[in-house]
């Protein structure tokens, strides 16, 4: 089967955040991400929140793409109040936490506020803060990160104890993925990714995918776990899924509706599905024993 080879792109420079992984609670909190933007990240976090939550699971999507924001676009939502507003002392935590369609709670965040577009000291604690409030309500926190490796999006990274990273199979894709999981390796000291593949066109590209990208991470990133050595340890890929190419899908966004509502039955709504319980399988109920 071809692939699209995957280019290692040169040494990112290094944010100024990131560095501590903070893990507020094992399991619990999974962000979803991606190194290019346009590949259904927030389309995926939406319908996986509704999937989950048909398992019985308490779910919260939290909009943490501060000043980009387009989860309340995906979902047909008009916040009165944001994250924002919370942030600010506007109003309650419980006052901008909504229901969504498909049952599960959102906190929406605004989009275009040029404030959050770079991590400040104010930013960091009031996210931390929010965190505290938020995880011990729900039996799982989706976070919708922004796209790529500013130092926002590795912050929202930081406080996740799973990353879920969304590519497709187009070259620019892979490359931005390789680029932000190796900045997770070295920056975070991540040893564990799980990639979703969304719009595959044929059975098994994910797999595919996933192998060409763990041999180009165990050639360039992983390694070294000797004292002194600046290698990162080795990182393993997790493939959690393919999202096939379905027709359903762009009809659901063009409505600004879920796809499991939309097209319950249709190839891609089955395969979030079947990714919901691999994570609750793999993830959450492991956590649970731990």
């Amino acid at each position: 089967m071809n692939t699209p080879q995957i280019t290692a792109p040169p040494p990112a420079p290094a944010a100024d955040s990131g560095g501590v992984l903070l893990r507020p609670s094992k399991g619990r909190v999974i962000a979803i991400t991606s190194g290019k933007g346009g590949v259904g990240k927030t389309f995926i976090s939406a319908n996986l929140a509704a999937a989950l939550t048909r398992r019985g699971l308490r779910v919260l999507v939290l909009d943490a793409d501060l000043g980009l924001a387009n989860l309340d676009v995906v979902l047909n939502l008009y916040p009165k109040l944001t994250l924002h507003d919370v942030f600010t002392g506007k109003c309650e935590l419980e006052d901008a936490i909504v229901k969504a369609p498909g049952g599960f709670s959102v906190l929406l965040a605004g989009s275009g506020m040029v404030e959050y577009s770079r991590l400040t000291p104010e930013v960091r604690e009031d996210f931390l803060r929010l965190m505290g409030q938020v995880v011990p309500r729900f039996d799982v926190v989706l976070l919708d990160t922004g796209a790529g490796i500013s130092d926002v999006v590795l912050f929202a990274l930081s406080l996740a104890s799973e990353i879920l990273l969304v590519a497709t199979p187009e070259p620019t894709s892979l490359t931005d993925a390789y680029a932000t999981i190796k900045v997770l390796a070295t920056q975070q000291q991540r040893q564990l990714v799980r990639l979703i593949v969304n719009q595959a066109v044929r059975p098994g590209d994910g797999r595919a995918i996933t192998a060409q990208l763990q041999a180009v991470l165990n050639r360039f990133v992983g390694g070294g776990a000797a004292a002194g050595d600046a290698k990162p340890k080795a990182i393993r890929l997790v493939h959690m899924g393919d999202i096939p190419v379905d027709k359903a899908v762009k009809e659901a966004v063009m409505r600004r509706q879920l796809l499991l509502l939309h097209t319950p039955g249709c190839p891609a709504s089955l395969a979030v599905g079947q990714i919901a319980g691999r994570l609750v399988d793999t993830v959450l109920r492991a956590h649970e024993h731990a």
